[in-house]
């Protein structure tokens, strides 16, 4: 009968203790979009559950064509899931929507990043995601192809010089000047994007949430976009610009905008020279700032681990460690923290110093609505379907429905 007891007794102290250490886990959900997770990804969030016992995480790499749309809709759904690296354009409607908490990223942590970078993830005051990954654009030349067609393999400073070279090297090689975006996809609006910072145009004031597109500035750089077309490969509404790297590499177009990245994605045998974007007639040689964040999700009941967790994933060594392993745009300015290499040289260089020229990702609390917007645009201008200003200014006043 004592036995009965004692051993009863032990059993629901088990259980007590199992179901206690069951109050205090974490359980914490990790999306990362683009498909794959990183190794210096993983490595952070291996050693946040060593240095935690009792949190759990788990890692899902979502691709990119599917994961926004699901993290949202778990969002909506009341599972939301702890924290995701997404786009920073989504930011802004997550925000809006309640669906993600404000981030305190630390003085010192902000002093460390290169300029415009937190613009990218801020609204209303207010930082809404940690900034992991950034690029900026060059242009990248076949300097066989300029060979081929008797030019310099020089650097256009102007869209005259770029449009001048694009059209000789197809009239005298039939070669296909400039690789030019005009696909259904985020990145022929980035590119768009591109052209727009560096003609000292703006889609929309941070500070106003004014819309700002219909310039003279939209106006020329959308007329140059289209003209562009006349020197490019054939159907450029076809094409986006992981298919325009694959023309590169066939020598089937002598230049196109692309990121840092280009140099591991080109064919060795290429003799290539990377160059800034050139400047439009009202502007600087300029680029698009273009960061994806990790955002942490609201109502989980445990947003602070989760924060903890992002901070470290974006802090300066682990951050480099991605950087330097994915071939990014550094976001940080590493020499702070006493890393240089390999971001030191005339290539990367060419990166670096177009971040003070450029501009941020426009963000819209309807960031769908707002790309198909802007590419419906350059569509059109594309296809000869209406006046620049006229498409501009039509876009314009359907933006104003998505801010």
């Amino acid at each position: 009968m004592k036995f009965t007891f004692i051993k009863t007794t032990l059993i629901a102290f088990v259980v007590s203790l199992f179901s206690s250490f069951h109050l205090m886990a974490t359980d914490m959900h990790g999306v990362m979009c683009g498909g794959e997770i990183r190794p210096a990804d993983q490595a952070v969030v291996d050693q946040f559950m060593a240095d935690n016992p009792g949190v759990n995480v788990t890692m899902e790499a979502v691709p990119w064509g599917t994961c926004q749309d699901k993290v949202i809709n778990l969002a909506i759904a009341g599972d939301p899931v702890s924290f995701s690296y997404v786009g920073s354009r989504t930011l802004k409607g997550l925000a809006e929507n309640g669906h993600i908490v404000a981030v305190n990223i630390p003085d010192s942590q902000k002093k460390m990043y290169q300029p415009g970078i937190l613009d990218t993830v801020s609204y209303k005051g207010e930082i809404w995601g940690y900034p992991h990954a950034f690029s900026t654009k060059a242009l990248f030349m076949n300097c066989g192809i300029l060979e081929q067609a008797g030019l310099a393999c020089n650097g256009p400073q102007s869209w005259d010089e770029l449009y001048a070279m694009a059209e000789t090297i197809k009239n005298n090689t039939g070669i296909a000047g400039i690789g030019l975006t005009g696909k259904d996809f985020d990145n022929t609006m980035h590119q768009f994007l591109n052209y727009l910072y560096s003609n000292g145009g703006q889609v929309i004031d941070p500070d106003t949430n004014e819309i700002t597109l219909d310039s003279p500035n939209t106006v020329e750089t959308l007329e140059f976009y289209a003209k562009l077309a006349n020197v490019s490969q054939e159907g450029p509404l076809a094409w986006e610009r992981s298919q325009l790297t694959e023309l590169f590499n066939d020598e089937k177009i002598a230049m196109y905008i692309n990121g840092p990245w280009g140099a591991g994605q080109h064919k060795e045998e290429l003799s290539v020279k990377t160059v800034r974007i050139p400047a439009g007639p009202n502007g600087s040689q300029g680029t698009l700032l273009i960061t994806d964040s990790v955002a942490v999700f609201n109502n989980t009941g445990h947003e602070d681990m989760a924060s903890a967790l992002v901070a470290q994933l974006t802090s300066g060594d682990a951050q480099y460690d991605l950087d330097t392993s994915w071939g990014l745009t550094p976001i940080m300015q590493y020499p702070q923290i006493g890393k240089v290499a390999p971001y030191n040289t005339d290539y990367w260089m060419m990166f670096i110093d177009a971040i003070a020229d450029g501009g941020p990702e426009p963000l819209f609390v309807d960031y769908k609505a707002f790309q198909s917007v802007m590419n419906s645009m350059i569509q059109g201008a594309i296809l000869g379907e209406g006046d620049a200003a006229d498409l501009v200014a039509e876009a314009a006043e359907e933006l104003e429905e998505y801010k």
